[in-house]
């Protein structure tokens, strides 16, 4: 199914109030001390302190707003690398339903433990996010279950979209010249920059991807999903092959209009200075996008730009090692 960027906004706009209701709306502030480092004046939409502690609540609740009750009973089945499945649980227990996801096996304890907790059946199998994917779609439609896709799905991306819903309405006519996204699956640059290039065609909007794991910037590259030869990284929420066949690569071709490719020490350097600034906790998928807009600094300089801190569910021992 191909979507244009209209569509995508169209119908996030339309999904957003049905979302309010269940969801937080998260701030739209400006970070001091880091506007200082980068030159610019940034405004940090902080998804870190979203229900489930990140953006992904909003795709999986947009999806299954638009289930049956015959279906959330029946159950619907996930890939997730942790965030995504969280929200997935987050809506089956405030809308009624069972779940099952598929995680990696090296997913972090502390997700695997929320995700216990919201009742969700897990199976732990391998580590390439794009594979994971596959095996839990098969199962979905061997079993009648209904698949819930962590980005490739129309009703996911525009879920994601909302958050570019609420800082249009937060800015309040005011400008803004950029927007840096980090990028996995590429829902939610996807989302987000429909809306905002809807409102703000001038805008800037930066993608970034760890140096070490880029494999939407690569397909976009070569215009074809293709699989690269990643490494490790903090950014573990964007790590992972991307699907097949997905809606988001053409998305991502006609909406970002720069990819940052961010080195690993400077993902950590970014964390630390979010944490003893602002003394927010955040993952290293938010860290990517901060260390993106501070690559970028020299372009960046004098003007108003938004970092889409997505995420807050880093474990201490992952903590640990990136400030050591």
């Amino acid at each position: 199914m191909t979507l244009t960027p209209a569509e995508i906004a169209e119908r996030a706009e339309r999904v957003a109030p049905r979302l309010r209701e269940y969801l937080t709306l998260t701030a739209f502030v400006r970070y001091d001390a880091f506007s200082d480092d980068v030159g610019a004046e940034v405004l940090v939409k902080c998804e870190h302190q979203q229900r489930t502690g990140s953006f992904k609540a909003r795709g999986a609740l947009a999806k299954v707003l638009g289930l049956t009750d015959e279906q959330c009973a029946a159950g619907v089945v996930t890939a997730s690398t942790g965030n995504h499945g969280l929200g997935v649980g987050n809506a089956l227990a405030t809308l009624g339903g069972r779940g099952i996801v598929y995680l990696p096996e090296n997913a972090a304890p502390g997700k695997v433990a929320a995700l216990r907790r919201l009742g969700l059946e897990l199976r732990a199998e391998g580590n390439d996010t794009g594979v994971l994917e596959l095996k839990a779609r098969a199962y979905a439609a061997e079993n009648g279950l209904t698949y819930v896709p962590p980005y490739n799905d129309p009703e996911i991306v525009a879920g994601q979209g909302t958050v570019g819903v609420e800082i249009i309405e937060q800015l309040a006519g005011e400008r803004l010249d950029a927007v840096v996204v980090a990028v996995g699956g590429g829902g939610l640059i996807s989302g987000v920059a429909a809306v905002l290039k809807k409102h703000l065609p001038d805008i800037t909007v930066y993608g970034a991807q760890p140096a070490v794991d880029d494999a939407m910037a690569a397909s976009v590259r070569a215009g074809e999903v293709v699989k690269v030869d990643a490494g490790e990284t903090l950014s573990d929420g964007t790590a992972g092959s991307v699907e097949p066949g997905s809606i988001t690569l053409d998305l991502c071709r006609d909406l970002v209009d720069d990819w940052v490719l961010v080195p690993e020490d400077a993902i950590r350097d970014a964390l630390r200075l979010v944490i003893d600034t602002e003394h927010q906790l955040i993952e290293g998928s938010a860290a990517l996008a901060f260390a993106a807009a501070r690559e970028r600094r020299t372009e960046l300089a004098g003007k108003r730009v938004a970092v889409v801190s997505c995420g807050g569910n880093m474990s201490s021992s992952t903590l640990v090692r990136a400030l050591a």
